[in-house]
């Protein structure tokens, strides 16, 4: 009886989903969403064609493909007699969409229409040439616009005319010298950026830390539009500067600290045989005398020693607008890093000791890093900054 009522209920609740996905195209159509309709129509009809509760589809994608097709052709007269050259990408666009729709429909003919006994009819026309004319008439007006904004000597102008050459590549591959003008357009529309560090401190800066600040090809941060050398080129017109300026670099004198403390834990020591109130041996039941662990307490002097070492940087970075010669912003850059190196010795029994103390035992002290080191060190915080400030703040605002 369970399962009898489970499956009615299985059957009534794709009913009414049928219902209700019935009922949505309708409402598509209604209010003149004729392509959704068809969406719609299109995904229920190519579960099953034949099934006889998805006539109504075949019936609804008919509908909504010649009312679609009659407000498309409408537009597209209205647009041609407007005359209007900024209409041709709309014309053109409209089209291809009434090509793209035929060929949704096309896979699933025939549809039968049990219920006429006849096939669902579809107004099919042929768009090749008028798409081809369209395309033509809409890539000459995108390769008029490009061009023109070329002799602009404005780089937003630049990315914008980089827009419709690459819009127009992508629908007329090879139109005319589009290829050549593309990189051009994209060489004119980039910022270029020129990164240089100055040392305003007392302490000398690693060479290999100066490089690795200004090899931009680790940061990640070259985009379309922007791109940083840390060498100038004759062949580059910088449009900004950026000034990584070190204020100063104070580093801390070498330490090492001492710290002991006593440790005593009681551990097992071997065996002893259990003794009663009087001092004898106790017996088991084959009269064998009984063991107990043996504890005793362990005390150990740790010295434990902190080998330390720290250095801090303070400096800024500016953004130079280099056509006007203006500061657009500046930013504060701070960084601190400290070498530490523990180790130990110890006096005593070590069995008192925990895991990590015994593993400060293994190690001795160590040289300490050069100041240089200390300061190349510093050096990949100050980079990792850099990164953050450039990724947050961009040149170009507008």
């Amino acid at each position: 009886m369970r399962q009898k009522t489970s499956l009615l209920l299985t059957f009534f609740s794709l009913f009414l989903i049928s219902c209700s996905s019935v009922k949505s195209t309708e409402e598509a159509i209604n209010k003149g969403n004729y392509d959704k309709a068809i969406h719609i129509a299109l995904k229920e009809l190519t579960k099953n064609k034949n099934k006889t509760k998805n006539e109504p589809y075949i019936v609804l994608l008919q509908q909504g493909f010649t009312k679609a097709v009659d407000r498309d052709l409408s537009r597209i007269h209205f647009l041609k007699k407007e005359g209007n050259k900024e209409n041709l990408k709309e014309i053109y666009n409209l089209y291809t969409g009434l090509h793209k729709r035929q060929e949704h429909i096309k896979p699933l003919l025939p549809l039968r229409i049990n219920s006429k006994e006849k096939n669902a009819s579809f107004d099919f026309r042929n768009y090749d040439d008028d798409i081809i004319s369209a395309k033509n008439d809409y890539s000459q007006l995108l390769y008029h616009k490009a061009t023109a904004m070329l002799n602009s000597n404005n780089k937003l102008n630049y990315r914008n005319a980089y827009a419709d050459l690459k819009h127009l590549n992508d629908i007329n591959p090879n139109y005319k010298n589009v290829t050549e003008l593309l990189d051009s357009t994209h060489h004119l529309g980039t910022d270029y950026v020129f990164v240089s560090i100055k040392n305003g401190t007392d302490q000398v800066i690693p060479k290999r830390l100066e490089e690795d600040l200004l090899n931009f090809d680790t940061y990640g941060l070259n985009d379309f539009w922007t791109v940083y050398h840390g060498k100038k080129s004759k062949l580059v017109t910088y449009d900004y500067n950026l000034n990584l300026t070190f204020r100063a670099i104070n580093i801390a004198p070498e330490h090492v600290y001492e710290k002991e403390f006593v440790k005593e834990k009681q551990i097992k020591d071997g065996f002893k045989y259990l003794l009663d109130d009087k001092g004898n041996q106790v017996k088991d039941s084959l009269g064998n005398s009984i063991k107990v662990d043996n504890f005793i307490k362990a005390t150990c002097h740790f010295h434990q020693f902190t080998q330390s070492k720290s250095v801090q940087v303070s400096g800024d970075v500016k953004f130079i607008d280099n056509h006007s010669s203006q500061l657009i912003e500046q930013f504060p850059l701070q960084s601190q890093f400290t070498f530490e190196h523990i180790y130990a010795n110890h006096e005593g029994d070590k069995r008192a000791l925990e895991q990590k103390q015994l593993n400060l035992l293994t190690l001795r002290s160590v040289v300490f890093p050069s100041n240089e080191q200390m300061i190349y060190d510093v050096g990949k915080d100050v980079k990792n900054q850099l990164k953050d400030i450039i990724t947050k703040h961009k040149f170009r605002r507008n």
